[in-house]
């Protein structure tokens, strides 16, 4: 009878620890997760914690909010080892060089670390899942499309991006330039790609530098908040309001002021604040393990509801997508500007 109740009592020891195993942590007060966002500073990552700090509040864990003072590989790199020596439990990162990160990534999961990769690339092997605000090709195709509506599908284009290194950046203009192949704009011309490195002087100084390399030049695409911004300050400042039309990713709080003036008059994002929400629950399900990452898995997001982990081609994990691109513009822009 002995021998039955030890029995019992180890394999109720055994369910109760494989219950935890695999990533997970028995109380929720001993998960921490950590998010390296690509720079301290930035507007938009601001936002994005809003809804970090919200979702982290709800799942009851301890977090860790990090990046470095300006956009490089190598300020993350330092903060990943950081992390890994602190033992945190998941990291989710948004990359300024994916490629450059993957050593250190694989480094993290070695460790134990379950790792999620957001809005900076596919790249193999360097984490567990990928969290994306919409798709590539959409995003891509669509700044196209705003900004061709607004010049009536003809003349000289740029478009003005962050780093040159960046992943998500490089694969959006690719989607641009697909899109732009179509026969409806057999009438406008890509002149130029010009990089502001997410700096807001260097971004107006590019900006500044297309009007003069381009007299004709009759739009601007930036797929980034700080370009699109310091574009749009650009556009004011020179009298260029209607000559030079503007579009991209932007954030309401800081684009409203050339919404309202004409300088931009149609841009597009998705919501941050809830980017920042859906990251922190997708690795918190990581590491908890009700999730691996792999295709069809299935997940709650709070009040962001149910999603279903989608296929990557030529990659084992898979990616969730958070939503659509979103248009903003004089009717509803002021909605949004003390949110987002």
């Amino acid at each position: 009878m002995k021998k039955t109740l030890l029995l019992i009592l180890a394999c109720v020891l055994l369910i109760s620890f494989s219950a935890f195993a695999g990533g997970g942590r028995a109380k929720k007060e001993e998960i921490t997760i950590a998010m390296i966002v690509k720079n301290i500073g930035n507007p938009f990552f601001d936002v994005v914690r809003k809804g970090w700090d919200e979702a982290v509040a709800e799942l009851g864990v301890n977090d860790v909010w990090r990046g470095p003072e300006q956009p490089t590989p190598e300020g993350q790199i330092e903060i990943f080892e950081s992390l890994i020596a602190q033992g945190v439990d998941g990291i989710t990162y948004v990359g300024n060089d994916p490629q450059a990160l993957v050593g250190v990534a694989q480094k993290a999961m070695d460790a134990g670390i379950m790792v999620n990769g957001w809005e900076s690339g596919i790249v193999p092997d360097s984490r567990h899942i990928s969290v994306e605000p919409v798709s590539a090709q959409t995003i891509g195709a669509d700044q196209v499309k705003i900004l061709a509506e607004q010049i009536d599908y003809k003349g000289q284009i740029a478009i003005l991006s962050a780093a040159a290194t960046m992943a998500n950046q490089n694969t959006w203009i690719e989607y641009m330039k697909e899109e732009l192949e179509k026969p409806e704009y057999k009438d406008m011309e890509l002149v130029a790609i010009v990089y502001g490195d997410d700096v807001r002087e260097k971004s107006y100084n590019e900006a500044l530098g297309l009007f003069k390399s381009f007299p004709n030049l009759r739009g601007i695409i930036s797929p980034t908040t700080v370009g699109i911004a310091a574009t749009g300050r650009a556009i004011t400042d020179e009298g260029m309001i209607d000559k030079v039309e503007l579009t991209g990713l932007g954030l309401p709080s800081e684009m409203y002021e050339y919404v309202m003036n004409g300088a931009s008059k149609v841009f597009g994002l998705w919501n941050p604040k809830d980017l920042g929400y859906l990251n922190a629950y997708v690795t918190y399900r990581l590491v908890t393990g009700e999730i691996t990452g792999q295709p069809g898995e299935k997940f709650e997001a709070g009040r962001l509801g149910s999603y279903t982990i989608e296929p990557q081609e030529g990659v084992d994990n898979g990616l969730v997508y958070m939503g659509s691109l979103f248009r903003f513009d004089k009717n509803n822009v002021g909605e949004f500007k003390d949110e987002l």
